[in-house]
């Protein structure tokens, strides 16, 4: 179906590169003339504001969120023989990284109304093998960190916290990122801080940690041709870096815009039956990457993907897009069949994955087109 030039986009990167066109190009230019497109200045320079901006001490680059988090991984040492507790309830990276390092991913199940790590399950997936905790800040709304930090510490684990769609989000007025022993963010174009490609961050409080992810980014290395592990090739180019530097300046605006069109979704679709609306806990501040709702219908003996995508289809014909956020649990993915896990061991999840669908969410997004949205889901449910 050919969408029709007034359909509102699930996200439009293009307006928000419409409004800093001239800074970016600018910056660019400075960086091509430069001859410095790897590391240097403007990446070192985006490192300090961006361990400055969610108050920790450092900051260390990379090629992307996925290396973050397995950069992450390596630095605690954390390999064959580990278990790290997770959330089945978010993109494939998080866990495939755990995997890559040779540890085993341990699933716990999700809180309905946040879709984050129901925090009140870990303690009773920790075994002698556990070694780490990865929480997952979805689509943008902070995990309960107090409660996790508390079971974390009792049992001597780590903490890596995957921010890839919080940037900005806080706990007890605290960045994440800065709470457990380990940030890792992603600058994918549509993440919240978004580069113009792929690029990622680690940001810790622990200087040896971050000496760590360095060498281990360089090949292993810390001094030229002399390697001391093996390690990958993971660096942000230093274009990536001054874009970044450009809308960091903008991130507390933008998130302002995106919160304040959270509220008016929830305003407009919290009563509405047949909608759950997503809600923030006590103590968090979201940063709405996505919007996700949870659809179900009464008359239709509870909610299913097939319902869930006959209203994605309802929207689509109204031209309004959507996206689906994430239709398979991880813990059911054809890779991790040999953990053992059964439909229906982890039920908040795998019912998720037949009712989520995320609404238009870009700090653009006029309320005119949030009209639109919400005109053509109540139609839906009327």
């Amino acid at each position: 179906m050919i969408q029709s030039v007034n359909s509102i986009p699930a996200f439009d990167i293009k307006q928000q590169y419409a409004t800093i066109q001239a800074e970016v190009s600018n910056a660019v230019l400075e960086v091509l003339s430069s001859g410095r497109y790897i590391g240097g200045p403007a990446v070192e320079g985006f490192e300090q504001k961006f361990a400055a901006y969610n108050a920790v001490s450092e900051c260390v680059a990379c090629n992307s969120g996925t290396d973050a988090l397995y950069l992450a991984l390596r630095a605690l040492g954390i390999g064959a023989g580990d278990e790290v507790i997770t959330t089945p309830f978010t993109f494939f990276a998080t866990t495939e990284v755990i995997s890559a390092v040779g540890a085993t991913p341990v699933f716990v199940d999700i809180d309905a109304t946040t879709f984050n790590l129901d925090v009140t399950q870990i303690a009773a997936a920790i075994t002698p093998k556990t070694k780490a905790i990865i929480p997952v800040h979805l689509f943008g709304l902070p995990v309960d960190m107090t409660a996790l930090m508390t079971i974390a510490q009792s049992h001597n684990l780590a903490v890596i916290e995957d921010c890839a769609q919080a940037t900005g989000a806080s706990w007890n007025d605290q960045k994440v990122g800065s709470i457990g022993h380990i940030g890792c963010f992603s600058f994918y174009p549509t993440k919240n801080l978004a580069g113009c490609g792929d690029g990622g961050a680690i940001t810790t409080n622990d200087s040896e940690i971050a000496a760590k992810v360095r060498i281990l980014r360089e090949h292993g290395s810390k001094v030229r041709y002399i390697h001391e592990e093996i390690g990958v090739n993971s660096r942000l180019d230093a274009i990536q870096a001054v874009i970044l530097q450009i809308k960091l300046r903008y991130l507390e605006i933008w998130n302002q815009q995106r919160q304040k069109i959270a509220a008016y979704y929830y305003q407009s679709l919290s009563q509405v039956s047949g909608i759950i609306t997503p809600q923030e806990l006590l103590g968090g501040v979201g940063v709405w990457n996505q919007y996700t709702i949870r659809v179900s219908s009464k008359e239709r003996n509870g909610a299913s993907s097939k319902y869930r995508d006959w209203v994605r289809t309802q929207l689509q014909e109204k031209d309004v897009s959507s996206m689906l956020y994430y239709p398979r649990p991880l813990h059911l993915q054809p890779v991790y069949e040999n953990l053992g896990y059964q439909p229906g061991q982890l039920p908040v999840s795998e019912q998720a994955c037949h009712e989520v669908i995320s609404l238009p969410m870009f700090p653009e997004l006029t309320q005119e087109q949030q009209d639109k949205v919400i005109d053509a889901l109540k139609d839906c449910f009327s």
